[in-house]
């Protein structure tokens, strides 16, 4: 693989003509990230995937979207705690969105429901 760019959704980190090897360096040390790994730009072929605690859980997502909801799923699945500075957004997907467990907003994630549904 020549070129590879990382970019991964949470943080808008991205890495531009990295190596493999800086590649997998900067994934071993997230915490929670969906992540986009495009090896050949030219031709457009990317892996998505899933890191948590710098381990990769799961590749070849596909589509971000799918990604997001197998992030979701994994966090729900294995109760995960949501990373402190995504709490919100975590919960906002999972009880507003997905509607598991909507019964208990936090006070933020009221106000939001409060606004969408005005």
């Amino acid at each position: 693989m020549d070129l590879m760019s990382a970019t991964a959704i949470v943080h808008c980190h991205f890495l531009k003509d990295a190596d493999e090897d800086s590649v997998a360096q900067d994934l071993a040390v997230q915490d929670m990230k969906i992540y986009s790994i495009q090896s050949n730009v030219s031709e457009g072929a990317e892996d998505i995937g899933i890191v948590i605690d710098g381990t990769k859980v799961l590749t070849a997502l596909g589509n971000f979207t799918r990604a997001c909801a197998m992030l979701i799923g994994l966090m729900y699945a294995v109760n995960l705690a949501y990373p402190k500075e995504l709490r919100y957004t975590f919960e906002a997907f999972q009880k507003l969105f997905l509607e598991l467990d909507c019964s208990k907003l936090s006070p933020k994630v009221n106000s939001l429901k409060s606004k969408l549904l005005a």
